[in-house]
């Protein structure tokens, strides 16, 4: 029996325990070849860096995310960003799976080199870039991801995503496990 089971028209939702997500830290590689680092922090912020790919480089800490339990071992985060962009990852963490989709607005799919920095110290030129556009039509990005690497850490740790792409130690996005 899984969670999914147990819902009914009254009672939709299922329980909505993340203690399979909370404190994961992921390495995982698209079907288009770009990689990612991804840091569960807790049930509100995430942590990333992006090893390659169209914005390749770029790193973010403290994203606000929305994530909810689908079933046993499927979880789906939500969030979006100051440059515009949306993104929603489907994460079966037993299978090593995952699933994204990214919504890039026109002006990231044409100077995507303009986000690839700590986000983080530079909010208000994402949000006046975000702002000058043009944001349609939209660029979707739909992948499927193999977990390459993945790890359970303690919630909060502002040291798993604490340096750029460019400042890891060699092999560190390579690990496999």
């Amino acid at each position: 029996m899984t969670i999914l089971d147990s819902l009914t028209t009254e009672n939709p939702t299922p329980n909505q325990d993340l203690v399979g997500l909370l404190g994961a830290h992921l390495i995982y590689i698209y079907a288009n070849g770009w990689q990612y680092d991804l840091y569960v922090k807790n049930s509100e912020t995430i942590d990333y860096r992006i090893h390659s790919g169209m914005v390749g480089g770029r790193w973010v800490k403290d994203q606000a995310v929305d994530i909810v339990r689908i079933d046993d071992d499927t979880f789906k985060l939500s969030w979006a960003e100051p440059t515009g962009t949306s993104v929603v990852v489907t994460v079966v963490p037993g299978k090593r799976s995952l699933h994204g989709v990214i919504f890039f607005p026109r002006w990231v799919q044409e100077s995507p080199h303009k986000t690839v920095t700590y986000q983080n110290a530079h909010l208000d030129e994402m949000r006046t870039l975000r702002d000058a556009g043009p944001t349609y039509p939209v660029f979707v990005v739909s992948e499927f991801a193999r977990i390459t690497f993945m790890e359970w850490l303690d919630i909060d740790d502002e040291t798993v995503i604490s340096v750029p792409p460019s400042e890891l130690p060699a092999g560190y996005a390579s690990r496999l496990n």
